[in-house]
């Protein structure tokens, strides 16, 4: 190997910390050489990618991956958070101290990059100048040339985001392994994604699928930021984040907020107005996955998207469900896809819900193991093509309707705050919470439907608090009141919501029409915030008016079917609540003004 000093300052890496880390490293992985890469370096990296067919071409300025078949997604019980102190230890964050932890990565580790390169990744998950910046810098060490193209798309690399940092950096170390003989899924398993979060390093092996190895996104951007907002005084949340103008006043109003899975995060953080109101709105994207929270100077609530990218679930993904979606991955955006279908003679690529029918001509089509779909016994005809959470990567400025600002490093002022689970009764459309601490037990029994419904389950919520559930990195009764603190902090502070678009009827059909159309209670919400609505109270909350919410151009099933979107179903509402309960005891030590908020909802339910 050549001097690691010398490959270090010639790229312009002046950092002696960094100097120490990657030197370290790349004598315990073995590494043959090693390289630092900066977004400059994208062009040069793509094209030996394809030449070693690590990245296929798919057609003018688009690419390819493919994973190996049992390394296709987040891997929740390989997932730990390590610390020093067993106090840290909650419900969800599958706590392990860090003495036990790090001597097992290092094994497991040591000369496993034996051949390869290892790519220094200098990377920032902020804008330049942010107030937190010097939380949002790291280096991430990786042996994988695909994971380096992919955190080009997803962050800002380069030296310049580091070299003047000291000691101060997250150290995030990736090591793929041999993905063929880790066991994944046996008492053998070898794979362990690990975040020590009181020394500020993650150390991840045995994967090369997006969510275990850009660790700029998830294990930093929500686990290790997590952590550091709890000790510093800002949130760190699974958001997303969207702006909203009324062009005929002028105001401008951001909303984030939180969803589990499948419950419509991106194709809302990506909506756009719907036709009848868009004369009249214009909607801007900020992010689809991540925000970072904090009390300005002014005692305003500000956010960010600390992401430089979108790495999107490509399933159902199309000009109807999310439009902004498929503008941002055309020709020529150098977007990557992971795990859909392929075709080697055409260079298309497709997935489920991409189109209504399949591709009829099945010559070239590969699926997402690369096996040949016309040579598919007759009983596998109907397989999926594409992995269900197959992706594509594409950067921010891809995105039509990005906003203007996104790279401001002030981030944006946060009028609302909304949660979202995907539930067929129980939630109206939408429900406004006022008070701070319901607003915050609201998002603690944030939750989507069980789909356990044989095992007796049918009716019981999956709770995911403030979609975090994944990715918590301290306990939930410090996080309850983290939120409470950081929020109360605020002298004007954002205005709460839970929404819901996936009511269903006796007859199975949805309610509301959703997509572009769920841009119309937000601005109610904003309404409602500015005094210009009133609504009507609920036991669980403000819901509208019919003569509030801004109608034009919906059909007349959706006018008929507004009495039932907005109506509360006190009896389930009341079952829901033991429910809950049974949830918050889990975590020790809860703060008292999320029980009162419990309490009074719960009395308020029981005088109706």
């Amino acid at each position: 190997m050549r001097d690691v000093n010398a490959v270090l300052d010639e790229a312009g890496l002046t950092n002696d910390h960094v100097h120490s880390y990657v030197l370290m490293w790349a004598a315990h992985t073995g590494a043959e050489r090693v390289e630092v890469v900066s977004a400059a370096d994208d062009a040069r990296l793509i094209q030996e990618a394809l030449a070693s067919g690590e990245l296929l071409p798919a057609g003018e300025g688009r690419y390819y991956s493919r994973s190996y078949f049992k390394d296709t997604a987040r891997a929740e019980e390989r997932t730990i958070v390590a610390t020093s102190d067993p106090r840290d230890k909650g419900v969800y964050n599958n706590w392990r101290p860090s003495a036990e932890m790090k001597p097992l990565l290092r094994d497991l580790m040591a000369s496993a990059s034996a051949g390869k390169t290892m790519y220094v990744i200098p990377y920032l998950m902020s804008p330049p100048g942010s107030p937190l910046e010097r939380f949002a810098a790291g280096v991430q060490l990786t042996d994988n040339i695909n994971v380096v193209l992919q955190m080009i798309r997803m962050a800002r690399v380069g030296v310049e985001y580091i070299n003047d940092l000291g000691n101060d950096f997250v150290r995030a170390v990736h090591v793929t392994g041999d993905l063929e003989n880790l066991g994944q899924g046996t008492p053998e398993d070898k794979r362990y994604f690990v975040t020590v979060a009181d020394e500020r390093t993650i150390l991840h092996f045995g994967s090369s699928y997006g969510g275990n190895a850009l660790l700029g996104k998830i294990a930093h951007g929500l686990r290790q930021g997590s952590y550091d907002g709890w000790r510093n005084g800002f949130l760190v949340e699974q958001f997303m984040l969207l702006g909203i103008t009324d062009k005929q006043t002028g105001k401008k109003y951001n909303i984030c907020g939180g969803f589990p899975s499948a419950s419509g995060k991106t194709n809302l953080a990506m909506t756009l107005a719907p036709d009848a109101l868009e004369s009249r709105y214009y909607v801007e994207f900020y992010g689809d996955d991540i925000a970072w929270l904090w009390v300005g100077q002014d005692g305003k609530l500000y956010g960010m998207n600390p992401e430089f990218g979108v790495f999107g679930v490509a399933k159902d993904t199309n000009e109807k469900t999310n439009p902004t979606a498929i503008d941002s991955i055309i020709p020529g955006t150098g977007a990557i896809f992971t795990n859909v279908a392929y075709n080697e003679k055409t260079q298309e690529v497709w997935w489920e819900g991409r189109t209504d029918e399949r591709p009829a001509d099945l010559d070239g089509w590969l699926d997402w193991k690369g096996e040949r779909i016309a040579d598919r016994a007759p009983e596998n005809a109907d397989d999926p093509w594409a992995h269900p959470n197959s992706r594509f990567t594409t950067t921010l400025a891809n995105v039509p309707n990005v906003a203007s600002d996104f790279e401001d490093p002030a981030g944006v002022e946060i009028h609302g705050i909304i949660f979202g689970g995907r539930t067929r009764d129980r939630e109206p459309l939408i429900r406004a919470i006022k008070d701070v601490a319901e607003g915050v037990y609201d998002g603690l029994t944030l939750g989507a439907e069980a789909t356990a419904a044989a095992d007796g389950l049918e009716g019981v919520l999956r709770y995911d608090p403030m979609s975090l559930r994944p990715f918590m990195s301290y306990p939930e009764a410090a996080y309850a009141a983290h939120w409470l603190d950081v929020i109360g902090r605020a002298t004007t502070k954002p205005i709460f919501a839970h929404v819901n678009w996936f009511q269903r009827g006796e007859d199975g059909r949805f309610l509301w029409p959703g997509y572009r159309e769920n841009l119309r209670p937000l601005v109610w919400l904003m309404q409602l915030l500015n005094g210009e609505a009133k609504g009507e109270e609920t036991p669980v909350g403000i819901v509208p008016a019919k003569d509030e919410l801004l109608l034009e151009g919906l059909d007349e099933q959706t006018l008929a079917d507004l009495d039932a979107v907005l109506s509360i179903d006190v009896a389930r509402w009341r079952q829901e609540i033991g429910f809950r309960e049974t949830h918050l005891a889990q975590f020790d030590g809860l703060p008292e003004a999320i029980w009162e908020a419990h309490q009074r909802v719960a009395l308020a339910l029981t005088n109706v």
